[in-house]
């Protein structure tokens, strides 16, 4: 097993950004010097909206080896619980952070990779239908956790920064997705959810259940 690296992220920003970040302010350059005001301002917004979008914020765990943390930020769309465990999805728009983070420390156990649609991914089906990778992770403890990154109507690319077999720590970068998405987060019995949904939530810090 070994622990996976963390050269995500250059100057507040991912590192799958820059080169439509910096295509984009050089197309603004050359707006600014040859084109008119118009086009001018349309490139400087795209250059903003992407600067927002592809913000990877610094993200400080809550201490706890008990506590599943939000992997996504977003709004929280599911918060349900059963006998054999609880349920708690994350939409985000896009204007949402969307690098993802591993929502316990443990060990990467499984990725399985899906192609598939691009529906809304406020909609229940886009779970089982859109294009989405699943993580599973084994705990210290022995348990098993996961949680799936899901396109949605406009992300177009999962990008993950770790492997089967990976260490992470609470909170640490998996992966991200482009554009607006979710993710699902399956969480097993023992646990407390925290949230409800309607709750705005933040990777790496908001707590969604704790080990009862």
């Amino acid at each position: 097993m070994r622990t996976s690296p963390q050269p995500h992220t250059r100057y507040g920003f991912a590192n799958e950004g820059w080169p439509f970040i910096l295509s984009t302010a050089a197309l603004l350059l050359l707006a600014l010097l040859f084109g008119g005001c118009m086009i001018s301002i349309f490139f400087l917004i795209i250059l903003l909206f992407l600067l927002n979008f592809f913000r990877d914020p610094c993200r400080h765990a809550p201490f706890g080896d008990e506590l599943f943390i939000a992997p996504a930020d977003g709004k929280v769309i599911r918060a349900e619980a059963n006998e054999a465990g609880s349920r708690v999805d994350i939409f985000m728009n896009v204007f949402n952070v969307h690098v993802n983070r591993a929502p316990m420390a443990g060990t990467i156990t499984s990725m399985r990779y899906f192609p598939g649609k691009f529906i809304n991914a406020s909609f229940d089906k886009a779970s089982e239908e859109n294009e989405r990778n699943r993580f599973e992770m084994e705990l210290a403890s022995g348990a098993t956790i996961s949680f799936t990154q899901i396109a949605g109507l406009i992300a177009r690319r999962i990008v993950s920064y770790v492997a089967v077999g990976d260490q992470v720590a609470a909170g640490e970068r998996v992966g991200m997705i482009r554009f607006g998405s979710r993710v699902d987060c399956e969480i097993p019995a023992g646990f407390t959810l925290c949230v409800q949904e309607g709750e705005k939530v933040v990777a790496g810090e908001t707590v969604l259940a704790r080990k009862a």
